[in-house]
Protein backbone atom coordinates (compact mmCIF):
# COMPACT_ATOMS: atom_id res chain seq x y z
CA UNK A 1 0.00 0.00 0.00
CA UNK A 2 1.31 3.44 -0.87
CA UNK A 3 1.91 6.19 1.67
CA UNK A 4 -0.55 9.06 2.03
CA UNK A 5 2.11 11.47 0.69
CA UNK A 6 2.66 9.34 -2.41
CA UNK A 7 -1.09 9.03 -3.00
CA UNK A 8 -1.56 12.79 -2.45
CA UNK A 9 1.11 13.58 -5.03
CA UNK A 10 -0.48 11.29 -7.58
CA UNK A 11 -4.01 12.57 -6.92
CA UNK A 12 -2.84 16.19 -7.22
CA UNK A 13 -1.48 15.43 -10.70
CA UNK A 14 -4.70 13.89 -12.05
CA UNK A 15 -7.55 16.13 -13.13
CA UNK A 16 -11.15 15.28 -13.83
CA UNK A 17 -12.84 16.51 -16.98
CA UNK A 18 -14.24 19.37 -14.85
CA UNK A 19 -10.69 20.54 -14.13
CA UNK A 20 -10.74 19.56 -10.43
CA UNK A 21 -7.80 17.52 -9.18
CA UNK A 22 -8.55 14.14 -7.68
CA UNK A 23 -6.80 15.32 -4.53
CA UNK A 24 -9.24 18.24 -4.16
CA UNK A 25 -12.18 15.89 -4.74
CA UNK A 26 -10.85 13.32 -2.24
CA UNK A 27 -10.26 16.01 0.37
CA UNK A 28 -13.80 17.37 -0.11
CA UNK A 29 -15.45 14.00 0.57
CA UNK A 30 -14.66 10.29 0.64
CA UNK A 31 -14.32 9.05 -2.92
CA UNK A 32 -15.05 5.80 -4.69
CA UNK A 33 -12.64 5.80 -7.62
CA UNK A 34 -13.98 3.45 -10.29
CA UNK A 35 -11.60 2.41 -13.07
CA UNK A 36 -13.54 1.09 -16.05
CA UNK A 37 -12.70 -1.15 -18.98
CA UNK A 38 -13.62 -0.10 -22.51
CA UNK A 39 -17.14 1.20 -23.22
CA UNK A 40 -17.93 -1.73 -25.52
CA UNK A 41 -17.53 -4.05 -22.52
CA UNK A 42 -20.74 -5.27 -20.90
CA UNK A 43 -18.93 -5.41 -17.55
CA UNK A 44 -17.94 -1.74 -17.90
CA UNK A 45 -21.56 -0.85 -18.55
CA UNK A 46 -22.62 -3.04 -15.61
CA UNK A 47 -20.24 -1.13 -13.33
CA UNK A 48 -21.69 2.22 -14.44
CA UNK A 49 -25.20 0.83 -13.91
CA UNK A 50 -24.30 -0.55 -10.46
CA UNK A 51 -22.95 2.79 -9.29
CA UNK A 52 -26.00 4.56 -10.72
CA UNK A 53 -28.27 2.19 -8.76
CA UNK A 54 -26.28 2.86 -5.57
CA UNK A 55 -25.86 6.59 -6.07
CA UNK A 56 -28.45 7.54 -3.43
CA UNK A 57 -26.89 5.27 -0.81
CA UNK A 58 -23.39 6.48 -1.67
CA UNK A 59 -24.60 10.07 -1.26
CA UNK A 60 -26.23 9.21 2.07
CA UNK A 61 -22.83 7.89 3.21
CA UNK A 62 -21.12 11.03 1.90
CA UNK A 63 -19.20 9.12 -0.79
CA UNK A 64 -18.55 10.70 -4.17
CA UNK A 65 -18.19 8.33 -7.14
CA UNK A 66 -15.49 9.31 -9.62
CA UNK A 67 -14.84 7.32 -12.78
CA UNK A 68 -11.60 6.81 -14.70
CA UNK A 69 -12.20 5.67 -18.25
CA UNK A 70 -10.22 4.89 -21.37
CA UNK A 71 -12.34 6.94 -23.77
CA UNK A 72 -12.43 10.55 -24.78
CA UNK A 73 -14.82 12.87 -22.91
CA UNK A 74 -17.02 12.95 -26.02
CA UNK A 75 -17.23 9.16 -26.19
CA UNK A 76 -17.85 8.82 -22.44
CA UNK A 77 -20.60 11.41 -22.12
CA UNK A 78 -23.48 9.42 -23.67
CA UNK A 79 -22.66 6.32 -21.61
CA UNK A 80 -22.80 8.23 -18.34
CA UNK A 81 -25.89 10.19 -19.38
CA UNK A 82 -27.70 6.99 -20.36
CA UNK A 83 -27.23 5.67 -16.82
CA UNK A 84 -28.18 8.98 -15.18
CA UNK A 85 -24.61 9.82 -14.20
CA UNK A 86 -23.94 12.63 -16.64
CA UNK A 87 -22.99 14.94 -13.78
CA UNK A 88 -20.43 12.71 -12.03
CA UNK A 89 -16.74 13.54 -12.08
CA UNK A 90 -14.78 11.62 -14.70
CA UNK A 91 -11.16 11.28 -15.73
CA UNK A 92 -10.47 10.62 -19.39
CA UNK A 93 -7.36 8.43 -19.71
CA UNK A 94 -7.16 7.05 -23.29
CA UNK A 95 -3.50 6.10 -22.87
CA UNK A 96 -4.15 4.29 -19.53
CA UNK A 97 -1.49 6.38 -17.80
CA UNK A 98 -3.48 6.62 -14.56
CA UNK A 99 -4.25 2.89 -14.63
CA UNK A 100 -0.53 2.10 -14.75
CA UNK A 101 0.62 4.48 -11.99
CA UNK A 102 2.29 2.50 -9.17
CA UNK A 103 -0.37 3.69 -6.71
CA UNK A 104 -3.06 1.87 -8.73
CA UNK A 105 -1.07 -0.54 -10.94
CA UNK A 106 -4.05 -2.09 -12.67
CA UNK A 107 -2.83 -4.87 -14.94
CA UNK A 108 -3.54 -5.54 -18.54
CA UNK A 109 -4.72 -9.06 -19.22
CA UNK A 110 -4.52 -11.44 -22.10
CA UNK A 111 -8.05 -11.67 -23.47
CA UNK A 112 -7.86 -15.38 -24.28
CA UNK A 113 -7.04 -16.24 -20.66
CA UNK A 114 -9.97 -14.23 -19.38
CA UNK A 115 -12.47 -15.23 -22.03
CA UNK A 116 -11.90 -18.94 -21.42
CA UNK A 117 -13.24 -18.71 -17.86
CA UNK A 118 -16.84 -19.94 -17.41
CA UNK A 119 -17.71 -17.11 -14.99
CA UNK A 120 -16.85 -14.59 -17.68
CA UNK A 121 -19.06 -16.29 -20.27
CA UNK A 122 -21.97 -16.58 -17.85
CA UNK A 123 -21.61 -12.97 -16.72
CA UNK A 124 -21.21 -11.78 -20.28
CA UNK A 125 -24.29 -13.60 -21.52
CA UNK A 126 -26.34 -12.39 -18.57
CA UNK A 127 -25.19 -8.77 -18.84
CA UNK A 128 -24.62 -8.36 -22.55
CA UNK A 129 -27.62 -10.07 -23.99
CA UNK A 130 -30.19 -9.38 -21.30
CA UNK A 131 -29.23 -5.96 -20.01
CA UNK A 132 -26.39 -3.91 -21.46
CA UNK A 133 -25.92 -4.98 -25.06
CA UNK A 134 -22.77 -5.74 -26.97
CA UNK A 135 -20.48 -2.94 -28.06
CA UNK A 136 -17.43 -2.51 -30.23
CA UNK A 137 -13.99 -2.33 -28.66
CA UNK A 138 -12.67 1.17 -29.34
CA UNK A 139 -10.48 1.53 -26.28
CA UNK A 140 -7.94 -0.90 -24.78
CA UNK A 141 -9.70 -4.28 -24.48
CA UNK A 142 -6.84 -5.69 -22.40
CA UNK A 143 -7.02 -3.21 -19.52
CA UNK A 144 -8.43 -4.51 -16.23
CA UNK A 145 -10.75 -2.48 -14.07
CA UNK A 146 -10.47 -1.70 -10.34
CA UNK A 147 -12.04 0.14 -7.40
CA UNK A 148 -10.36 2.31 -4.79
CA UNK A 149 -12.06 3.86 -1.76
CA UNK A 150 -10.23 6.98 -0.61
CA UNK A 151 -10.60 9.24 2.40
CA UNK A 152 -8.46 12.24 1.67
CA UNK A 153 -5.15 11.11 0.20
CA UNK A 154 -5.43 7.64 1.76
CA UNK A 155 -6.57 4.50 -0.02
CA UNK A 156 -8.69 2.86 2.66
CA UNK A 157 -9.81 -0.19 0.69
CA UNK A 158 -9.50 -1.48 -2.82
CA UNK A 159 -11.00 -4.14 -5.03
CA UNK A 160 -8.77 -5.70 -7.64
CA UNK A 161 -10.58 -7.76 -10.23
CA UNK A 162 -9.31 -11.28 -10.84
CA UNK A 163 -11.55 -11.60 -13.89
CA UNK A 164 -13.60 -9.06 -15.80
CA UNK A 165 -16.73 -10.81 -14.49
CA UNK A 166 -16.04 -10.24 -10.78
CA UNK A 167 -18.92 -8.55 -8.97
CA UNK A 168 -17.66 -6.18 -6.27
CA UNK A 169 -19.70 -5.29 -3.21
CA UNK A 170 -19.52 -1.51 -3.56
CA UNK A 171 -21.25 -0.73 -0.26
CA UNK A 172 -19.00 -3.07 1.69
CA UNK A 173 -16.00 -1.45 0.04
CA UNK A 174 -17.04 2.03 1.21
CA UNK A 175 -17.93 0.74 4.69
Amino acid sequence: MSSADEVAGVLASIHAESGASLLALAEASPMLLVFLRHFGCSFCRQAISDVADLRGELARRGVRPVFVHLGTPERAKPFFEYYGLGDVERVSDPEAVVYQLPVFALPRMHPALTLLQPSVWIGWLKGAIFKHGIGAIKEDGHQMQGLFFLKGPKIVRQFRYRTIADEPDYLRLVG
